[in-house]
């Protein structure tokens, strides 16, 4: 293991819960953490079982690693109000585990002279023990400084996960990446199992699951190439039948659907497996239902474009 760390956690959520019971289970001492909900305290009794919960200010003094695991958007804040109480000091390594952040919103921090790393973890979090075998493996989205590269490096082998640095600038994107992916998958799921309950399918998930894994897996495996359906294949008359049934009865989930369609036939034309003829009759159809959603047609208006003058 790295060099055992007296390790105070703030915010006991979700996360740092997970990641400071990690930690125990790899040698550090986890003195203290911070937590105000009932959720926050119920799973701290759980999962790190004797930890004593205090005021943020007196987890930070004690620690020798600090972790910030609190929302993005409370973390500046929190951070300021840390170094200017005193709480913070040189040589104590302080890591958040925010992806859209970096080192920038830890200067209050490092102007103390602490030693500054972000690390986040590119996984979803129930707050539950099953959580730990899920770090095995898991890769963390690592930003540091050349002296404090080992040290982050070894807090990520004892969690068992898997190092990948990411530069300061491309925080947000790399964030942005896993946001889109994994957030946004979960949405389409959940409205593909309520257009096929509407349909009348008694177990929606079960007839999901197969056809997601292999879609999944695939499009990790081959990108762009796993591709199947009416829009690659350029079954107009089918897309106009699923959006016209769409409209008709699940219109919530026409927007998502015509968002969808558009950046996929955007990238069945880009690699060249849809003819642009058969590719601009499609745009037509598409078009025909952005104004259920008209920000759609901006946002695809540039390969529309592109098609007619193909056509053209």
């Amino acid at each position: 293991m790295s060099h055992p760390f007296r390790v105070g956690v703030i915010g006991a959520g979700r996360v740092g819960s997970v990641l400071a019971a990690g930690l125990r289970s790899a040698g550090h001492t986890v003195v203290s953490a911070a937590g105000e909900s009932d959720a926050s305290r119920s799973r701290a009794a759980d999962l790190l079982p004797g930890v004593v919960l205090r005021k943020p200010s007196d987890v930070a003094r004690d620690a020798e690693l600090l972790l910030l695991t609190v929302p993005d958007d409370m973390l500046p804040n929190v951070v300021q109000v840390l170094a200017a109480s005193g709480a913070l000091h040189a040589g104590q390594v302080v890591a958040h585990t925010s992806g859209r952040h970096g080192l920038a919103v830890l200067a209050p921090a490092a102007a103390l002279g602490a030693r500054v790393i972000a690390l986040h973890p590119a996984m979803t979090f129930t707050g539950t023990a099953v959580d730990l075998d899920r770090l095995h493996g898991c890769v963390f989205g690592l930003t540091a400084g050349p002296e404090e590269r080992e040290i982050a490096q070894g807090l990520v082998a004892d969690l068992g996960g898997t190092a990948n640095w990411v530069p300061e600038s491309m925080r947000t994107l790399y964030h942005a990446g896993l946001a889109h992916g994994a957030n946004h998958l979960v949405t389409l799921v959940s409205e593909a199992m309520g257009l096929l309950a509407a349909a009348g399918v008694d177990d929606p998930a079960g007839t999901l699951r197969p056809l997601l894994d292999a879609a999944l897996d695939n499009a990790l495996a081959h990108g762009d190439a796993a591709l199947t359906g009416p829009i690659v294949r350029g079954d107009v008359q089918t897309v106009a039948a699923h959006l016209a049934d769409i409209a008709a009865n699940a219109p919530d989930t026409l927007p998502s659907y015509v968002a969808m369609a558009w950046a996929t036939l955007d990238r069945a034309v880009t690699d060249g497996r849809l003819l642009p003829i058969r590719a601009h009759t499609m745009a037509g159809v598409l078009a025909g239902y952005d104004e259920n959603a008209p920000h759609l047609a901006r946002g695809h208006a540039a390969m529309r474009t592109r098609l007619e003058a193909e056509q053209a």
